[in-house]
């Protein structure tokens, strides 16, 4: 008999391509994973995957597994908020906010499909550099504050949404290019480009050039990522952004991007919010809805820890 987690097991193979980064999310070992695939697949009597396959491909019937994997968690979703909707009703109010301003190219496709399935719930947005999200959140200005930057605010919680990886990015020509990695020395005689905001909100400075002691040589800002990228190409300096916003400009071979450290600098993403909203269905289910497409949808993105 097929089951939900059965399900689930397969979609988690296909986001992560690895048996070991689907038994991470799943929280199970790998040993664990191993056994309940091999379980399903003596009992279907065929392989749902190739074995050793990388990235991990799936069989034909593993392919219609799949699609049934879609169509099931789906449904089994939808009923979940329906039935939400019926014990604690529809209404509320849910103003985001965010600190990561690079966040809008996979937020605004969670709202959209959010507003559908919670069409009573007021929406709306804040915004700005000179703004500040989570202070605002504590006052209950704002409802939901998206950041990289958790501070310990009274009655706000942080909810882990995903890890990625801050990368460096540089011109294909940069006389840093032969290198597979940079050391926070490899920057000094850099110009840093980013955003507006304070140095310790940045990753590039928080994580990787402050704690060694390096200042660069000097810093230029930009509100727009589009125009960072392109004074990154156009050799005027090299700048620090998430592996999924860069990887867009990596596919087309405007960029080269290089790890902050031989084992790369990880940060997580979070969710923001106060702690009596925390529990609401509908904001659990936005919740839900955010993790579910940047886990699915972001280049080199994982789990959260």
């Amino acid at each position: 008999m097929i089951e939900i987690r059965h399900l689930k097991t397969l979609i988690a193979l296909r986001e992560t391509g690895s048996l070991v980064e689907a038994a991470e999310r799943l929280f199970l070992t790998q040993s664990a994973l191993s056994h309940q695939l091999k379980e399903l697949e003596s009992r279907l009597e065929c392989e749902l995957f190739v074995r050793k396959s990388r990235p991990l491909r799936f069989t034909e019937a593993g392919k219609r597994l799949l699609l049934l994997a879609d169509e099931v968690t789906a449904k089994v979703s939808e009923a979940e908020r329906d039935l939400q909707k019926l014990l604690h009703g529809e209404a509320g109010r849910l103003y985001m906010a965010i600190e990561c301003h690079s966040c809008f190219n996979w937020l605004m496709p969670t709202v959209e499909v959010y507003r559908n399935q919670w069409p009573a719930i007021e929406l709306d947005f804040s915004s700005g550099f000179t703004f500040e999200p989570l202070p605002a959140l504590a006052q209950g200005e704002v409802d939901l504050v998206i950041t990289s930057d958790p501070l310990p605010l009274k009655g706000v919680e942080y909810v882990p949404l995903f890890s990625y990886e801050m990368q460096i990015a540089i011109a294909n020509q940069h006389p840093l290019h032969p290198k597979g990695f940079l050391q926070p020395e490899d920057l000094a005689d850099q110009t840093i480009i980013t955003y507006p905001v304070e140095r310790n909100r940045l990753d590039i400075f928080k994580y990787f050039l402050d704690p060694a002691g390096i200042v660069p040589a000097g810093v230029r800002t930009s509100e727009l990522t589009l125009m960072m990228v392109q004074l990154v190409v156009s050799g005027r300096g090299v700048c620090a952004l998430p592996n999924w916003v860069l990887a867009e400009y990596v596919d087309q071979s405007l960029i080269s991007v290089r790890s902050a450290g031989e084992q790369g600098i990880w940060p997580t993403l979070y969710a923001a919010l106060r702690e009596e909203q925390l529990s609401a269905p509908f904001v659990q289910d936005f919740l839900k809805l955010a993790k579910a497409h940047c886990l699915k949808n972001l280049a080199g993105v994982r789990p959260p820890g």
